[in-house]
């Protein structure tokens, strides 16, 4: 793993920055909250019809919830506080439970499924040839197109960054030969290093007629970005536009989240992983140790599927309602004539009843043969995953998760560890990365599967927000994929039953009383 200079230092601005939009988004949410109790503490004076009234409101709400088709674990995070405080219980459930749309929203939506369907199409040659060599991958792959609307291709060129900076200058390298566009999609961008040598080249890329575009989100933003960032690269030539502007309004909004991550120049190549623009990702700055973080690369027939999804949020965003088929490349993209194995990118969206991310790990896990290799930064589990797992270690499967020894969320990494003794239990190993924070999210299977792109395992990462990955079967980088857990166990700890049993009597505590609300993070 490479490392470059590191300062500690924050942008000048900071303060600033999060003074004028931390600090007054969280007065204007905490005087509602405070309005909230104080109208509650009026109303409670009719205690009567009130406490029936709440009563009747929180059993509703209960039957709604088991009724509804979503994960156990997250309808029992619900209601216990329901139905232990029922009045904030009910509030905080109608504004942040589910994922409820309105008519205009799932219009929208429609919209860009629509674009979806209209612009990508499986290549039935393509399923025949994989079906040919594996029926169990081929059947992958079908779910992906026939669900997601995500086709599988055969001629792309793939390439796996185990750490950001290795990654960076061909990032830098594929945006100054861009001919005709460069589309860019990220849940955070920070103004530094990283982020200001890309915009230089963007800056000039746009002056040169070039089609910029970029889609950040605002709450992942929210301190690394002034309000209305968006205006100031459209000012430079570059179009725009922040992914669900955030609103200080208490609201199921902030649920939803782009948590994509794209950089896609022409058509012809395509970026994801889990790699952001802010400095850390590259090691410019320290944060939490060593940032370990991943990118994969394409090159050929596999990125227009990822130039649709780009084109179907910029869609949805801006109501843009241009020819999406005029940015497919204008010729075959030129790769060697070599295979390349099976690549199919795929997008995952909280709006609509089909849990893509989860699905795939799930059929990953429970069709290995001889490896489950994860890494994650954050292990918040189902139980059907849970399930999924010890049955396969119990099988003699040799299931092995790399999670960071160092947190950047306390209470998410308290979670973390209060899964460990069931899995440790069962056969699987648990790894801790040493040198600092693992934000790499990567599973490899039996050596000849792979999923690399922005998707954690937790809750809110697999039901809450739009996520991208690529799954992966026999593709070039696999062997790159599998070097990179080879060289990560051995700088990681590796975790042992009687470890978790010794740990402080507070901490098993607050970790267990956390798992149990852990859907809600």
């Amino acid at each position: 793993m490479k490392k470059e200079a590191i300062s500690t230092k924050r942008p000048k601005n900071y303060l600033k920055l999060l003074f004028q939009r931390l600090v007054v988004v969280t007065l204007c949410i905490l005087a509602q909250v405070i309005m909230l109790v104080l109208g509650i503490g009026v109303l409670s004076g009719y205690y009567r019809w009130f406490d029936t009234v709440m009563t009747i409101l929180a059993w509703m709400a209960v039957v709604g919830i088991v009724s509804h088709r979503t994960d156990p674990g997250y309808k029992i995070a619900w209601i216990i506080p329901i139905m232990a405080l029922p009045v904030f219980g009910i509030l905080f459930y109608m504004m942040f439970g589910g994922n409820r749309l309105s008519r205009r929203l799932q219009r929208k939506m429609h919209a860009v499924e629509q674009i979806h369907r209209d612009n990508l199409s499986q290549d039935i040659g393509v399923l025949q040839r994989e079906a040919a060599i594996s029926p169990e991958a081929a059947m992958q792959s079908r779910y992906l197109a026939g669900v997601a609307c995500c086709p599988v291709c055969d001629r792309t060129e793939t390439a796996y960054y185990s750490c950001g900076e290795d990654a960076f200058g061909d990032m830098l390298q594929a945006i100054a030969r861009a001919e005709r566009y460069i589309f860019l999609e990220y849940f955070i961008i920070e103004e530094g290093r990283m982020w200001g040598r890309m915009l230089e080249l963007l800056r000039k890329k746009a002056a040169a007629g070039v089609d910029v575009r970029v889609i950040y989100d605002d709450f992942g933003c929210i301190t690394k970005l002034p309000a209305g960032y968006y205006k100031r690269l459209e000012a430079v030539g570059i179009q725009a536009c922040a992914f669900n502007p955030y609103i200080p309004v208490l609201s199921s909004r902030l649920n939803n989240r782009d948590h994509r991550k794209f950089l896609i120049v022409d058509g012809e190549v395509g970026f994801t992983g889990g790699v952001n623009l802010a400095d850390e990702y590259i090691n410019a700055v320290q944060r939490f140790g060593y940032w370990k973080d991943c990118v994969i690369r394409l090159r050929g027939e596999a990125v227009w599927p990822m130039t649709v999804m780009f084109l179907s949020m910029w869609a949805h965003i801006r109501g843009w309602k241009d020819s999406v088929s005029a940015y497919k490349p204008p010729r075959p993209p030129r790769v060697s004539g070599l295979p390349h194995g099976f690549v199919q990118p795929f997008a995952d969206s909280p709006l609509d009843s089909e849990d893509v991310g989860d699905t795939v790990f799930f059929n990953l896990i429970t069709k290995a043969r001889r490896s489950v290799y994860i890494m994650t930064p954050y292990l918040i589990l189902s139980d059907k995953m849970i399930s999924a797992l010890t049955v396969a270690a119990k099988n003699g499967v040799d299931v092995r998760i790399v999670t960071p020894a160092i947190p950047d969320k306390r209470y998410v990494f308290a979670v973390t560890r209060a899964h460990y003794p069931d899995l440790i239990t069962a056969g699987v190993r648990i790894y801790e990365f040493t040198p600092g924070f693992l934000h790499s999210k990567v599973f490899c299977v039996d050596g000849e599967y792979a999923v690399v792109g922005t998707v954690n395992f937790d809750f809110r990462s697999l039901y809450l927000h739009f996520e991208d990955a690529v799954w992966l079967y026999r593709a070039d980088c696999l062997e790159q994929v599998a070097q990179d857990f080879e060289k990560t166990f051995p700088v990681c700890h590796r975790v042992s039953l009687a470890e978790c049993k010794s740990r402080p009597l507070l901490h098993r505590l607050s970790g267990a009383f956390l798992r149990l609300f852990s859907p809600l993070m």
